[in-house]
């Protein structure tokens, strides 16, 4: 445990608080997209076997096999498709807000994705910037005795911080967008 506080001292003093707050971030990233892979696999995004066979045969006119396809699917957009065998026609739009409903549960968490993947890299530049102020506020106190070395030293760990927010947002927009794949892939299923 020590070296674990010890390690995020050195990158607080290296990359300063904008780094903490990315590495924040982070892990709240990482269990926001653990927690919906499990969610997914949980529901069975993407098994949709059992239910496909329901509706083929519910079309084919054969609604005994369509109703015992149905109790053998374990997918969460099974009770919608027992409402449709039974619904009315004008009854479309409620069957529509029931799927709706079960889409916007696992939908729940990207929009902090989203933000995440827009604000980090943001976060990051925010931190450079802050960083290169700090550098030339030595250059300055340096007075006429500048030291290269000083200026290059700020500017690298004042690019620190925009590589740390790249490094949050680049694979946590990757996972957002498999994830809305996956949901657009549900909502035509």
């Amino acid at each position: 445990m020590t070296e674990v506080l010890e390690g995020l001292q050195q990158i607080a003093d290296l990359g300063g608080p904008v780094v903490m707050i990315l590495l924040a971030v982070s892990v709240i990233t990482l269990a926001t997209i653990l927690y919906k892979l499990w969610q997914f696999f949980a529901v069975g995004v993407g098994r949709h076997r059992a239910l496909k066979e329901a509706i083929a045969a519910w079309d084919r006119g054969d609604r005994g096999t369509a109703a015992s396809a149905l109790r053998q699917s374990r997918s969460y957009l099974a009770p919608v498709i027992e409402m449709a065998f039974s619904a009315a026609p004008e009854d479309a739009t409620r069957l529509e807000a029931e799927a709706e409903i079960r889409f916007a549960r696992l939908e729940g968490g990207f929009r902090l994705l989203d933000s995440v993947a827009q604000l980090a890299p943001l976060l990051g530049l925010f931190g450079t910037v802050l960083g290169m102020i700090d550098a030339f506020q030595s250059l300055q106190e340096a007075g006429s005795q500048v030291d290269p070395s000083l200026l290059a030293g700020g500017i690298w760990v004042a690019l620190l911080t925009t590589a740390a927010g790249l490094a949050v947002a680049m694979p946590t927009a990757m996972v957002l967008s498999w994830f809305e794949g996956r949901m657009d892939a549900e909502r035509v299923t």
